[in-house]
């Protein structure tokens, strides 16, 4: 089965809802996959308040349904489906396989597929992903508020995390792996500097406890099978992120990480018509807001670039 489109939209994060939004609103008629992650993680988000215009938060999976109603309202078609494969070289047109089966040829594609967390693979940690369990310290922070909690990672995101959450909590424990930090040495510096933060060098986690409330602790083991347990109401993984785009790699050119190059100052790729939006192109900030805005962005270079051709 194929079928042809002027505009087509890969996720359906704030990205990719906000992208559609503006290209609705242009008369574009975008069509939009929502991937393998309907929404994006913010529906793994329990209350989001840091986004603009909730004075009293919001749930993720809320404000992600208000972004998808708002864009099938101006035009939208939200379809559920994954992208597994891509052909942006031979051209002229984008061609994109929708789960292996339909094959969708399109002017301009905007690639929102975002990235994903990496976690530690517990059952405990599933068990209480959104009730203490986070990925993102400047996203759920203020839950904690005066309380105690606990970092997993060395490198610079445990650290800048780490660093944020002893800004607003009683104690923050990091728990390290190796016997040393991976970080910079500025971040390594902040870190031991810092009377907040307390370094269990050698300690990966066994099991995350807790209750029907949400997290109350964890329990940590070194390499000789000395165990700890810590007391700790919140517990933020910062590992790293793995970002969507296997199915991008040797059509556009991606950083060493993984993530897509976009030119600066712009969601344009190395490939003409095709941009990139959200997480899936930024390991800086990796906030709703900031997804948002490319998304906004990349819509108006869609737009342009459409008018250009046509």
């Amino acid at each position: 089965m194929e079928e042809k489109v002027k505009s087509l939209i890969l996720g359906s994060g704030p990205a990719g809802y906000t992208a559609a939004i503006y290209l609705s609103r242009a008369g574009l008629s975008p069509v939009l996959y929502e991937g393998i992650l309907p929404g994006g993680q913010l529906t793994t988000t329990t209350i989001i308040e840091n986004f603009p215009g909730f004075p009293d938060g919001i749930g993720g999976v809320e404000l992600m349904e208000r972004m998808k109603q708002q864009a099938i309202r101006f035009g939208t078609d939200v379809r559920y489906g994954v992208a597994t494969k891509v052909d942006f070289i031979t051209g002229p047109l984008h061609k994109v396989w929708i789960d292996n089966e339909k094959i969708i040829y399109a002017n301009v594609v905007i690639i929102a597929t975002g990235a994903s967390a990496k976690y530690l693979g517990l059952p405990s940690e599933e068990k209480y992903k959104g009730k203490g369990v986070s990925v993102c310290a400047t996203c759920d922070g203020f839950f904690y508020k005066n309380q105690n909690v606990a970092v997993v990672g060395g490198g610079d995101t445990a650290c800048e995390e780490a660093l944020y959450l002893s800004t607003i909590c009683n104690k923050v424990y990091m728990i390290v792996r190796k016997n040393y930090l991976r970080a910079s040495k500025i971040m390594q510096q902040k870190v031991f500097n810092n009377p907040k933060i307390e370094i269990l060098f050698g300690y990966q986690t066994k099991e995350i406890v807790g209750n029907s409330e949400g997290v109350t602790g964890a329990i940590l083991i070194n390499e000789t099978g000395k165990e700890r347990k810590i007391e700790v109401s919140g517990f933020f993984v910062a590992i790293g992120h793995t970002p969507n785009t296997e199915i991008f790699k040797g059509q556009l050119d991606l950083d060493e990480s993984g993530y897509i190059i976009t030119k600066p100052g712009s969601t344009q790729t190395n490939i003409a018509g095709v941009f990139a939006c959200g997480d899936v192109q930024d390991k800086v900030y990796r906030q709703a807001i900031t997804a948002a805005a490319s998304g906004c962005m990349a819509a108006i270079e869609a737009e342009k670039y459409l008018n250009l051709i046509n």
